[in-house]
């Protein structure tokens, strides 16, 4: 498996983003990925259900501004929404 850069950097993103196997994946310091550990630690279950329905939310909007349709297949929502596979 290797990690292959985005190519097209977005200047309001200050961090890599990186394909690795069938994922996308962010580049962040390591101390930064620390604190957003131990925020999750720290979160109650409402906080991170509403962060998670947040980022899907933000997703679905960046599906959209790539020009993609609207409608997505169920077991992507399924997963984008829930986590799961």
């Amino acid at each position: 498996m290797s990690a292959q850069p985005d190519g097209s950097p977005d200047p309001a993103e200050p961090y890599d983003v990186i394909h690795l196997g069938g994922e996308t994946a962010v580049v962040v310091p390591v101390a930064e990925y620390r604190r957003f550990r131990a925020l999750e630690q720290q979160a109650s279950a409402e906080e991170l259900e509403r962060a998670g329905a947040a980022a899907a939310t933000e997703s679905y909007r960046e599906w959209i501004a790539a020009g993609r349709p609207p409608g997505i297949p169920h077991a992507e929502a399924r997963r984008m929404l829930l986590g799961g596979t």
